[in-house]
């Protein structure tokens, strides 16, 4: 890595050796929009292929191989996605995760479409940067920062197409982005056959659980609501009431509840905002159940008491019955099962319905020896400080520590 390096900072020498050109994005291209005037309808009989939100937030390259599609009519005036188009998301619950980018990297006769809560830009010059070079400088640590501070919001950023119009980005020569994708292809590609490796681990570990939480008739069930100290949900203080945010009590949101602990969250209120609205503090150790939107049925564990907004069904257990982690398990291998439970058009639960949920309850003493393996099994393929979990870590700190070291540019001075 170090002589591919040498070797691109010879180029860079060769090249542009008084540095590299920076402009805003502005002065390059045009931003345009997503889909308009779209039913819901319009979504369940398509005919053309649609990018969504996550498709975007989740690659920095699309995704074309996809089965989601979107009613067009003939002659219907939208955008169309086309090669080289940086694509990026348009507001998420942090200003840290808004405008993250994915570029069409792979030319294709198919008609694309964009989600309506996603943007495009698209280069005057389709030949000033490669698309294979996109995809890495737009999701570079660097960018980030500028692309984070064109967000606005309290509990829900919007990026503003003005500031991003003024986010500044370097032009090397082609011969030196060429080098440049090459190398980082090499860890992309390294990360990829880690992370297949680890997913197939995965699947191993949630069939040894499937199969360690499957009892025969002999075995008791009882409902949550049977073995609940009580099943609340939360709230969300009054957005735009600058006094309810910022202090120090953790508020967590659904999108935080993704089958583990949570030590954390995103986002803190104050004691008047806990005050002003119906989100409460729950104790420590909670199952807590996503119930609305994308993360419907996800599971978690809070580590440290907190409050949860209205989207979080939280079980608070009589431990004298079961072992709250026993629980987490259980609840975590019926996840698709919970899932399917949910009505209307973003699928959702309700506290009834949690309540209703029945579990299998074994001895303590099984319980916490059913924990007792579960967790070694989880902390395999989940826990970051050992094993394949922590060489992915390593190995994608050091894609990230090299991606940044590839994309910083000398910018050029012109004579005044």
């Amino acid at each position: 890595m170090i002589n591919n390096q040498s070797k691109i900072e010879k180029l860079i020498t060769e090249l542009c050796p008084n540095g590299v050109d920076f402009k805003e994005l502005g002065e390059l291209g045009d931003f345009y929009g997503g889909l308009t005037g779209k039913s819901k309808d319009d979504f369940s009989n398509g005919n053309a292929k649609f990018i969504t939100y996550m498709n975007i937030f989740s690659n920095i390259s699309i995704d074309t191989d996809v089965d989601i599609f979107v009613k067009m009519e003939p002659n219907e005036k939208q955008n169309k996605i086309q090669y080289g188009d940086v694509l990026f998301t348009g507001s998420s619950e942090t200003p840290n995760e808004c405008g993250m980018s994915s570029v069409l990297t792979k030319k294709t006769d198919e008609p694309l479409y964009l989600n309506s809560f996603c943007f495009g830009f698209r280069f005057h010059n389709t030949n000033l940067l490669l698309p294979e070079f996109s995809k890495y400088l737009f999701r570079d640590e660097q960018m980030r920062k500028q692309i984070a501070k064109t967000a606005s919001g309290v509990t829900r950023f919007n990026v503003s197409k003005k500031r991003f119009a003024k986010i500044i980005i370097p032009l090397p020569p082609l011969a030196i982005q060429e080098k440049i994708v090459k190398i980082l292809n090499s860890f992309t590609e390294l990360e990829a056959e880690l992370e297949a490796e680890l997913e197939a681990r995965k699947k191993q570990y949630e069939y040894y659980r499937d199969e360690m939480l499957s009892f025969g008739d002999e075995v008791e069930r009882k409902t949550i609501g049977e073995i609940a100290k009580k099943v609340s949900s939360g709230g969300t203080p009054k957005t735009g009431v600058s006094k309810y945010y910022n202090g120090d009590i953790p508020w967590l949101r659904t999108q935080e509840v993704d089958f583990g602990e949570i030590w954390d969250t995103g986002i803190k209120i104050t004691e008047s905002g806990l005050k002003n609205s119906s989100a409460k503090l729950i104790p420590k150790n909670c199952v807590i159940i996503a119930m609305y939107g994308a993360t419907v049925g996800k599971i978690g564990i809070n580590k440290i008491p907190m409050a949860t907004n209205q989207a979080c069904a939280n079980i608070c257990l009589y431990e004298n019955i079961v072992n709250y982690r026993y629980v987490f398990y259980f609840l975590s291998s019926k996840y698709k099962y919970i899932k399917s439970l949910g009505t209307g058009s973003q699928t959702n639960i309700n506290a009834q319905i949690v309540k209703k949920l029945q579990i299998p309850i074994p001895p303590l003493k099984e319980q916490e020896r059913i924990v007792s393996i579960l967790d070694k099994f989880d902390a395999l393929v989940n826990d970051i400080s050992i094993g394949l979990p922590a060489e992915l870590k390593a190995r994608r700190q050091q894609y990230e520590y090299y991606r940044g070291k590839l994309l910083t540019f000398k910018e050029k001075e012109y004579a005044k």
